[in-house]
């Protein structure tokens, strides 16, 4: 079996790869990469980035957010979201945005994947998964990015917060809010307080 055949059977359809990753399986990596893109049988998504495309009976379909981002950042601790997210919480943000963000623990910057608008955003934490908790707290951590009324989704999202668990979501704000976040929650429930106190 030729060098090349020999990296070819490893190459698994719907894969996201880096440079780095198939080396291993063959003695002239970057001739070979140039080959199988030329055949199509890989894409070069961007520098020393692959991907093994995956075929249905309406072509090939492109690769997942999350292995793209997995291979870019050679780790699997990201949380990938993105602005719409926002739109179901139901404090008046509504706008459709292109860009995803990642959270991670490696890269700050704008980068485009394959076509695609990714924004790497180091923080110290994040979730496995999205609550709503979450949502509200990351909502006000990003309210510079939304081209939405800015204060009108301030005054809706503390009328949300009123309604819901207070020790779920402080516990959230404790966890991932920023200064300015932690500042609006806190002080949405103080105000609450001392309109009851008078």
């Amino acid at each position: 079996m030729s060098a090349l055949n020999t990296l070819k059977k490893h190459l698994r359809s719907g894969q996201v790869y880096r440079r780095g990753d198939l080396v291993q399986f063959s003695n002239a990596v970057d001739r070979h990469l140039q080959h199988l893109v030329s055949d199509g049988a890989l894409q070069k998504l961007a520098g020393g980035l692959y991907y093994c495309p995956k075929q249905t009976s309406f072509g090939a379909v492109p690769p997942e957010d999350g292995k793209l981002v997995r291979a870019f950042l050679k780790d699997d601790h990201f949380y990938l979201t993105s602005l719409n997210a926002y739109n179901s919480l139901g404090v008046g943000a509504s706008q459709l945005y292109n860009e995803r963000l990642v959270y991670n623990y490696k890269r700050d910057g704008r980068y485009v994947l394959n076509g695609r608008h990714f924004y790497f955003i180091k923080r110290p934490r994040f979730p496995k998964k999205s609550s709503v908790e979450f949502l509200l707290v990351d909502l006000i951590n990003n309210l510079h990015f939304l081209a939405e009324d800015q204060e009108a989704i301030k005054e809706n999202t503390a009328r949300k917060a009123l309604s819901m668990d207070k020790k779920r979501l402080m516990k959230a704000v404790s966890n991932y809010a920023g200064v300015r976040a932690q500042n609006f929650f806190e002080g949405v429930f103080l105000n609450t307080e001392l309109a009851h106190a008078t």
